[in-house]
């Protein structure tokens, strides 16, 4: 059971593990390097991965899945930053997007090892993919990424404004969490929701997180513990653009709030916050939040190896469920009809382990197609 507690591990079979879902099937397996966390594919079907900089030796911040292989994407040169403030180069990526216009956005955190945000190291990057060249860096000031800020996901309209609109989480684990805004016209940036009670983590005895089975909380070797206070994370925009879902990572309940009144720079913040729609229960803690052009919001479910989604009635199904989906993380519906996420144990890692490493290689890139209907659990 690969030194994990009784319950856990591999399933005892390839052929039982595939039962367990018809029509998932895996991407890529990373059978050694560090744990991926984002993922986002291409109009022309290109798929692009992530790896932050939590510990693992990470060669590359950002890469391409080409032949079987993940390679360094732009190239080397931009996965080589001179330090954790380098404005011309990726510090350490924890989400990527392709947007409507098949342009590949990279979200730089700028916090390797969760370290505090220095000036120049918070930015998003925009790479045209037709050309693989980066034409463009929109820096966040310390007013909008904080120190203390862990810029988490990101999601893009771009029938905002002139040229669109970024939504970010703010996930800070030490600090304030809220949404970001982006200008993507005039580059500027603001935040929303600043420490919002929607943005905060529940921890116990509100909310108890169970992953694989076992209570998750920070874990030290002296045999310490302390709640995990990852705020919010999972983003999502409505098919019709007017709302924008979120959830902080632990908690079960996700929300949503007009794009308007985010996008308002004049409205007061306490007017703004008046505008949250708790929208319930989801059934489970997400880390990732995605959408389709069906009305359809989709929640990673890493308390249960599952994804759900929440149909325009407001039904929610389970659409995988799988015991080798060990912390579904990242989600993207792709123009080939399938929805892509990455598994990466990330509950595993030592701090959630008293100090021990309890990862297996692989971890894996799954996908399904979203249309094939909800899985009928035995």
């Amino acid at each position: 059971m690969n030194g994990f507690w009784a319950g856990a591990g591999e399933p005892d079979t390839v052929e039982a593990a595939e039962a367990a879902i018809p029509n998932l099937e895996v991407v890529h397996e990373f059978t050694e390097g560090p744990m991926p966390t984002g993922v986002s594919v291409s109009a022309q079907g290109r798929v692009f991965v992530n790896f932050p900089k939590w510990g693992d030796d990470v060669r590359f911040t950002v890469g391409e899945v080409r032949d079987g292989e993940v390679v360094p994407y732009p190239d080397e040169a931009w996965n080589s930053p001179k330090g954790d403030d380098d404005a011309g180069a990726l510090v350490s990526v924890q989400s990527i997007v392709v947007d409507p216009a098949d342009r590949l956005w990279i979200l730089d955190t700028g916090s390797p090892m969760f370290q505090p945000a220095r000036p120049g190291g918070p930015k998003l990057v925009c790479v045209d993919l037709a050309t693989d060249q980066v034409e463009r860096v929109i820096p966040f000031p310390e007013s909008v990424a904080l120190p203390t800020s862990y810029l988490n996901d990101v999601r893009f309209d771009l029938g905002r404004g002139r040229s669109g609109a970024a939504y970010i989480t703010d996930s800070a684990d030490q600090g304030p969490n809220g949404i970001i805004v982006v200008d993507l016209e005039s580059g500027e940036s603001w935040r929303r929701l600043h420490d919002h009670p929607s943005t905060k983590a529940v921890v116990p005895p509100g909310y108890v997180p169970v992953a694989e089975g076992r209570v998750l909380l920070q874990r030290s070797e002296d045999g310490s513990t302390t709640p995990v206070t990852m705020g919010s994370d999972g983003i999502a925009i409505s098919a019709d653009g007017q709302r924008l879902w979120y959830c902080p990572l632990v908690s079960r309940h996700w929300y949503s709030i007009s794009t308007t009144a985010l996008w308002d720079r004049g409205a007061e913040e306490v007017d703004v916050g008046l505008q949250v729609t708790d929208e319930g229960d989801k059934g489970g803690a997400a880390d990732g939040l995605e959408s389709d052009d069906a009305g359809r919001i989709y929640a990673t479910d890493w308390e249960h190896e599952s994804i759900v989604r929440r149909l325009p009635d407001g039904t929610i199904e389970t659409v995988a469920h799988d015991p080798r989906m060990l912390w579904p993380d990242t989600m993207s519906v792709a123009g080939d009809g399938f929805l892509y996420f990455t598994a990466n144990q990330l509950h595993r890692q030592a701090q959630y382990q008293g100090g021990r490493d309890l990862r297996v290689h692989p971890y894996r890139l799954f996908r399904f197609p979203i249309d094939a209907g909800p899985v009928r659990l035995r």
